[in-house]
Order: C-alpha cells, then sequence, then structure tokens
C-alpha cells in the first residue's frame, strides 16, 4: 500500500500474451490502440496516418481488411509501422489467413462469425504459424441472433455468454493467446459486460465504448466507462472510439491513463476554469501551451494558474508552475518553489523552453541510473 491509498489500484490478474513484441496483460502496461480510416489498400496514406498516431505515442494501431486490396497493402503497411499492426477481419475469413501472412500482429476477429470449424481451424493454424495473436470482439450492436432471441436485447448476460463461446472455438483448438472486447455504445451495459467477463476468464481484457460519439460527447463517455473499468482495476488496453482522428483517440486515451495515475506520457497540465480575478488569458494560454508541448513525451507536470488564490497551492504540487499576478507580471515556480518573474510578452514561449529544459534534464538523470544498475 502506498502513502497515499486512497489513489492505489488493485489491477485484476490476467495471462500476458504478446502482440508483436508488446506484452498486453498481466504486469505489462496497459496499452493504447486506435484504428486508421484511411483506405487501406492506399498504403500510403495508411502509413502517414499511422505515423501521426506513432507521434502521439500509440502502441498498437488497427487496420480493417474488408478485401483483398487491403491485405495485399498490408505487408507493405507493417514493414513500415513502428508498432505492431491489428487486422481488422470480418466475415472472410481468407482475409485473415492472408493478414496473417503479411505480418499482422492480431487478428481481431469473432471466430463464430468466420464459417464453418474447418475455416476456424485455418485461421488458428494461420495464426500460430505466423505468431499472430487473435482479439474478440463482440459488439452489442452485432450479437448472435441465437442470443437476441434468448435474452430478447443485448446485454451483460449475453454478451459475456458470446464471448465465451467465442473463446471455446479458440481453446478447442489449444489456441490461446487471445484477448477479448465486449463493447457497446451504452456506458452501463459495456461497464456491467466487463465486470462479468473479468470474473469469468483471466485472459487480457481490451476495453473500449464503441461508437462513443464526436470529440466532446466521446470523450465524455469514454472517459465515464473506461475510466470506471480502469479504477476497478479492469482493462489491460484501450481505445477510445471517437467521429475524430485517430491521433486524437491515442490523445484522449493517455489522458484516461494518466488521470487514474496508471500510465504517464507528457506534460500533465493542471489549470483553473479563469475568473475575473486572472491575470492572464488562462484558457488561450493553455490552449497555446498544451498545443506547442505535443512533443514532450517526458512525464512531467505544469500549473497553470490565473491568481493568487490557489496558484501557489498548486505549483508546490507540480514541476513547473506559472500563477498570475498584477500589472502583466506573473510568479514562476520550478519544483515547487517560488523562483522568477515573467511579463505576459514571450511567456507562453518561457514555459515551453522551461517544460523542454526540464525533460531534458529528468530524461538525463534517467539515462544516468540505468548505466549505474547496467
Amino acid at each position: 500500500m502506498s502513502i497515499r491509498p486512497w489513489r492505489d489500484i488493485a489491477r485484476r490478474p490476467s495471462r500476458q500474451i504478446m502482440v508483436g513484441a508488446v506484452p498486453v496483460g498481466g504486469d505489462a502496461p496497459v496499452t493504447v490502440q486506435t484504428m486508421t480510416n484511411t483506405p487501406t489498400s492506399d498504403a500510403r496514406a495508411t502509413i502517414d496516418q499511422i505515423r501521426r498516431c506513432e507521434e502521439a505515442g500509440v502502441d498498437i494501431i488497427r487496420v480493417s481488411c474488408p478485401d483483398i486490396e487491403s491485405t495485399a497493402a498490408l505487408r507493405q503497411i507493417v514493414r513500415a509501422a513502428r508498432v505492431p499492426i491489428v487486422a481488422d477481419i470480418h466475415f472472410h475469413y481468407k482475409r485473415a489467413l492472408e493478414a496473417a501472412d503479411a505480418g499482422a500482429a492480431c487478428l481481431r476477429i469473432n471466430p463464430g462469425n468466420i464459417g464453418s470449424a474447418e475455416r476456424v481451424r485455418e485461421v488458428v493454424n494461420a495464426a500460430k504459424a505466423n505468431g499472430c495473436a487473435i482479439r474478440i470482439g463482440v459488439n452489442a450492436g452485432s450479437l448472435e441472433r441465437d442470443l437476441l432471441e434468448k435474452y430478447g436485447e443485448p446485454c451483460p448476460e449475453a454478451l459475456v455468454e458470446s464471448a465465451l463461446d467465442h473463446i471455446k472455438l479458440l481453446q478447442d483448438h489449444d489456441f490461446h493467446a487471445y484477448k477479448v472486447a465486449v463493447k457497446a455504445s451504452d456506458v452501463f451495459l459495456a461497464v456491467a459486460a466487463y465486470q462479468q467477463l473479468a470474473e469469468a476468464v483471466d485472459c487480457p481484457l481490451h476495453l473500449g465504448i464503441t461508437e462513443a460519439g464526436g470529440f466532446v460527447g466521446g470523450t465524455v463517455k469514454s472517459a465515464i466507462g473506461i475510466g470506471s473499468l480502469l479504477w476497478f482495476g479492469i482493462g489491460d488496453t484501450i481505445r477510445v472510439s471517437l467521429s475524430a482522428e485517430p491521433e486524437e483517440e491515442v490523445r484522449v486515451g493517455f489522458e484516461i491513463l494518466k488521470s487514474l495515475g496508471i500510465r504517464n506520457r507528457g506534460v500533465r497540465v493542471v489549470s483553473c476554469p479563469s475568473c475575473a480575478r486572472q491575470g492572464f488569458d488562462v484558457i488561450r494560454t493553455v490552449q497555446a501551451l498544451e498545443e506547442r508541448l505535443q512533443h514532450i513525451r517526458t512525464p512531467m507536470s505544469l500549473s497553470v494558474l490565473g491568481c493568487v488564490v490557489n496558484g501557489p497551492g498548486e505549483a508546490r504540487e507540480t514541476d513547473i508552475g506559472i500563477t498570475g499576478g498584477g500589472n502583466g507580471k506573473h510568479m514562476v515556480y520550478l519544483s515547487g518553489v517560488t523562483d522568477h518573474h515573467v511579463q505576459d510578452a514571450g511567456m507562453i514561449e518561457h514555459i515551453v523552453a522551461l517544460v523542454e529544459a526540464k525533460a531534458a534534464e529528468i530524461e538525463a538523470a534517467d539515462a544516468a541510473r540505468e548505466v549505474v544498475a547496467a
């Protein structure tokens, strides 16, 4: 137990699998995924989008493979990507075979939708031969007809039963390198299904609120659903499904993890909503700093407070802080201690430079520790 036990999260024990070179489950970090929206057959456009997601910090990327042109382009995409590629397959078992041969690190399928037992066997054998993991993706919007007839509507029990049925198809072929998702656009349904599934299986779980909506609404729904499950200790990899660019999904995913202290990447900004007491334009300043500091990957904290009511207290808890003062003169804090003043003119440039210097200092210290440990 830590010195702040109210922050402790007891993570659900799970088996660990490998998705390419990335471990998922067990004691591995919770990974962040997204999915491309370019035509996969357009390898250049897809690789460009993957590159933007990699810059945002993505760990795993999924691409849709609905046709032979997509799987034909997949080999080039896999070679160009710096992160493992998951091939999204629906119904067409041959696309799964082609994707496995093309180097996909994981196949996203529902074994029950692949077809006959012989076709499932072929897909599993291809996954084994190529070192592919498999993600079983159950979705409330595409439940099997017999389960809808049995339960009357999508419900947690129906999603979990579907997942267990698909799992059995893989286990019958002695395949165990799988992870499972039971997604729904209804937050309550998704959370309840994941909670039930977490009790029933020991495999890694992929979290998501599917069809969550646009950037603002989808972020809120995903933060509530994914965040609640992670707080319960459930979840090994996440995808925030937004009607937004994939790199935005990645950023939101990391913000959810950062808010729970599960994984830290880049600058955590603490800022006030602003009011008439503000000594500078807090809203525009925070917008500019978040944009300018996207390239920072080193975990660190920055407080941006408009006045002295809460500014000094927040600054004591962050690596760098700025508190608004009168006449365009603001106090800068370094490691929680008052250090110097800065004027309005050039304030953003000054803070960016301080953050970059602090990041370099942290990276150098980490490198030195690694040398000593070696």
